[in-house]
Formats: C-alpha cells, structure tokens, sequence
C-alpha cells in the first residue's frame, strides 16, 4: 500500500484525502493536536509536528512514499524557511520519497499585462508573498536534482468552491475596476486542484511545472458579475485604478494589479486531467443549485 505524506492540512488536503482513502495509507502533518480527532476519523493517522520549529519534523523521514506539499510559507521574510525544514527532515532518512509534489502559485509571474502565457514564461514576483514562493520552487527543484525524487511544482491560481465565492465582497458592494482598467483572472475549483495532485503523483515530470488553472478567459470585474448575478446580488460598483488607489486598502490593491492569462497546456496532456469544472461558470452554477438545494430542505 503507497504511503502518502500530506502537508498543509486545509481545504484542498481534506478533498484530497477523501479521493485516496482507503487505498493509501495516509498521514497528515497537523501543527494543532485539536484537529487529530477529525482527520483520524476522515481516514488518516495525525503526525504532530511545526514546519517552524526544525526539531518537531524528525518524524517523518523516511515515513511515506509520496509527498503532497500544500503548506503556505511563512508571513514574511525572503526565504520559505517551512520548506527549507521540510526538506531538511526528509533528507535525514536514507529512505527518500519517491515523488514530491509541491502546489505553489502563479503569483510568481507578476503582472503580465494581460498576455497569454506559459510555464515557461519568466518568473517576475511582485509581492514578498511570491517572492517566498519562488523561493520555495528553487529550493525544491534543487533538492530534486541533487536527491533523485521527482518533484513536481503545481501553480495553482484563485481557488474557489460552492463555499470559497467572493458573496462578502459582494454584499459589501466592495468596487471593481472599469473595463478600461480591470485585469485579467486565473481560476481553479478546489476539486480541480485536488485531483491535479494526485495526477501529479501519478505522471508529473522530475522538476516539471504545471499550471493549474481552468479554461475560463475573464476579467476580474466580469467574474465578480457572473456570481453576483447567479446569487441575485447587485453587480459591483466600477471604479478607475486612480480611484482605488486612494480608496482600497493596500491588500486589496494587490489583487488588482497583476492580469495574465495563463495556459493549462501541460495540466491536460502531461497530466492528463480533464477538469471537472472546465470555467467558472460551471463551477458557480453547482454553487447555486447546492445553495438552492440546502434552502429546500
């Protein structure tokens, strides 16, 4: 039976683990002893340990077959110090894993000017976030070169689900940019990105990269029409970058300042996925039937 390491026990780990059980044997990294009971009873066996703290990994060399990393870096600083320790752990068995997958992010790209791109477009982060994040790929790659495990490197974009849709944002009227103004968006439904790592697992290439993104071809400001109009909520209201500069706050400006149209090229023939939620329209639609589906009962 494969031995699967998850790291990063969020959202996408649990719909990843609901795809593998029973036919791994899986363990989850959990910093917090509260949430063992839960992941035990969803199938996997808890390993207690902090990516922060170097010492509390020793655990897990030479535990699993395979590793999925889906942890986030640190808050701040230059280096993804987690990832760092995580490999450092790993390399402390003879017994290394197999395959490594790691979910980064395509933030690494910066802003593209609304180009159509590729994984083998330049990596231009503009945030610390994204810095912290091709930290991260270059430490993994590296590692992968130097070991022999075949690491895989996810870039995953805005993730959503029936309960990860901007319906705050929304009923907060928050403003969106005008057209002239509004950039490019990426998307991946969280049942997408869950089972592209496990097609990673399967067929991703020594020290390749996928994007991880669907086929959807839109604005930011027309994706946030879309679910405003299929949840019946007024559309945003449209402000000028000049004007949102001086009325949004600092995080939410980042969001807005970077378009691009990423390509899923590899995702489909290298990976050989077909996505479940090919555009976000898809995905919306299952949110509102679901939603509609709970006020009936």
């Amino acid at each position: 039976m494969q031995k699967i390491l998850i790291v990063g026990s969020g959202d996408v780990a649990r719909r990843i683990l609901s795809r593998i059980v029973p036919n791994a044997r899986v363990y989850a990294l959990l910093r917090n002893a509260s949430r063992a009971a839960e992941w035990r009873e969803a199938g996997a066996r808890p390993v207690l340990a902090d990516l922060d703290d170097r010492g509390s990994l020793q655990r897990i060399a030479g535990l699993a077959d395979y590793v999925l990393h889906l942890a986030p870096p640190p808050g701040e600083g230059r280096h993804d110090t987690r990832t760092r320790n995580l490999l450092a752990a790993l390399g402390k068995s003879k017994s290394l894993p197999r395959r490594l997958v790691y979910v980064s992010t395509t933030g690494v790209y910066g802003d593209c000017s609304g180009a159509h791109i590729d994984e083998t477009r330049r990596l231009n982060p503009e945030s610390s976030r994204a810095g912290r994040r091709v930290d991260a790929e270059r430490c993994l790659r590296q590692w992968g070169k130097r070991s022999g495990v075949k690491v895989s490197i996810l870039r995953a974009p805005g993730i959503y689900a029936a309960d990860r849709l901007p319906l705050e944002r929304l009923n907060k009227a928050l403003p969106a940019l005008c057209a002239a103004d509004d950039g490019y968006t990426n998307h991946i439904h969280a049942d997408d990105l869950a089972a592209t790592c496990i097609a990673a697992l399967r067929h991703g290439g020594a020290n390749r990269v996928y994007n991880v993104v669907d086929d959807s071809d839109l604005k930011m400001a027309e994706y946030f029409d879309r679910v405003a109009d299929a949840f019946a909520l007024p559309r945003p209201p449209r402000i000028s970058r000049e004007e949102a500069a001086r009325t949004l706050s600092p995080v939410q400006i980042s969001f807005m300042r970077e378009s691009r149209r990423i390509g899923n090229k590899r995702l489909k023939t290298e990976l050989k996925l077909k996505l479940a939620f090919p555009n976000v329209d898809v995905g919306i639609a299952e949110a509102k039937a679901a939603c509609l589906a709970t006020v009936a009962t």
